[in-house]
This record gives C-alpha cells, sequence and structure tokens, in this order.
C-alpha cells in the first residue's frame, strides 16, 4: 500500500539494506532510493525531495545494516 506523506523509516534502522530498501520502496515507489557507506557525500549532495539515502555500516566486509534512520531528502 502506497503511503504518499510518509518521509522517514525509523523501523528499518539495523535491518540488512536490501530488505529496508524494499520496504521503502513499497512504501514510496515514487521515490529514488539509494545506499551509501555512511560519511559518503551523496550525489548530488543536498537535499532533494524525490530521494530516499539509506545510509549503511559495512561489518566483514558484507554485510550492511541500516546506520541511520531513511528519509526523505
Amino acid at each position: 500500500m502506497s503511503s504518499p506523506g510518509k518521509t522517514s523509516w525509523p523501523e528499518v534502522l539495523h535491518w540488512s539494506v536490501y530488505p529496508a530498501m524494499d520496504k521503502i520502496k513499497s512504501d514510496r515507489p515514487e521515490l529514488t532510493i539509494d545506499s551509501l557507506l555512511v560519511g559518503t557525500v551523496p550525489a548530488p549532495p543536498g537535499f532533494q525531495s524525490d530521494r530516499v539515502l539509506v545510509f549503511y555500516h559495512q561489518e566483514e566486509g558484507v554485510v550492511r545494516h541500516v546506520a541511520v534512520i531513511p528519509a526523505v531528502g
């Protein structure tokens, strides 16, 4: 079900990155979703109302967990 007003996803904090991105996409299919390592600057930088950035920590070289609550911007 689409939730056009939803702008953040606290429920996916600490999830694996790809299931978190799938959840966000199911809620807001019109948004672009990018995953970035914590500390990485998005391109283009700055706020974008059609984008959600999913920042993650990488553990053991493979496992990626959401490190920051994803939000539109």
